[in-house]
């Protein structure tokens, strides 16, 4: 039977993912820094192995965030007060995020000086999203 990754595991590596890839740095480089294979590093982004805290604290200074950016908007779990997290309904946002996709369009996307532009692109966007099923 193949285990499923924890959801607080999936989101935390998704994050260590986007924010790599914001910083434009191969999982070979960040594995390099942390003294890993980048295979170990695919495997955090994932969420098959768990980060150990200290290791998250180190990920943490290599890419620059504080450790808490690893947990925003992270999914709340059964019993557990959300108190002034992100709605887990914007998951799909920091799923988006760290795609490839997700990063050149988001660095493309704040180079963009004139505010007329970027309104005028949202609408492009929203426009050529007419028809198209809703993100789940």
């Amino acid at each position: 039977m193949k285990k499923t990754p924890n959801p607080i595991d999936k989101h935390v590596g998704s994050r260590v993912r986007m924010r790599r890839m914001l910083m434009g740095m191969s999982q070979e480089k960040l594995g390099e820094a942390l003294g890993l294979t980048f295979q170990q590093v695919q495997k955090y982004e994932k969420g098959t192995n768990r980060i150990g805290a200290s290791r998250l604290k180190q990920i943490s200074q290599v890419l620059g965030v504080p450790i808490g950016f690893f947990f925003d908007g992270a999914p709340v779990t059964e019993g557990e007060d959300g108190g002034f997290a992100e709605s887990p309904s914007t998951g799909y946002v920091a799923d988006f995020l760290s795609t490839s996709e997700g990063v050149q369009l988001n660095k493309a996307f704040i180079r963009i000086r004139d505010q007329k532009v970027r309104k005028r692109i949202v609408d492009l966007v929203n426009a050529l999203a007419e028809g198209e099923p809703e993100a789940e």
